[in-house]
């Protein structure tokens, strides 16, 4: 009779065991998929942002082969 007792007592803690096991594991599996999301998130954010920055260099490019900045090689004017 004890030793059945006793061989509940270590089914039961080793299915405590392994219920904790199994959730710590679905725990990291959450957050390993919701830092994917996180991460695909940012990535695309820093890919429109990478096009973006990309269009107003390609704009101010355009802008300065139409009018080139002013070069003033004569100094300061002077007034009479």
């Amino acid at each position: 009779m004890y030793v059945i007792f006793i061989l509940a007592i270590v089914l039961i803690a080793a299915l405590f065991f392994l219920l904790d096991r199994a959730l710590k594991a679905l725990d990291r599996g959450r957050r390993r998929h919701d830092a994917g999301v996180r991460l695909a998130a940012a990535a695309s954010k820093a890919e429109e942002q990478y096009k973006q920055r990309k269009a107003h260099t390609d704009a101010c490019t355009a802008l300065t082969s139409v009018l080139p900045a002013i070069i003033d090689d004569r100094g300061p004017r002077k007034v009479a």
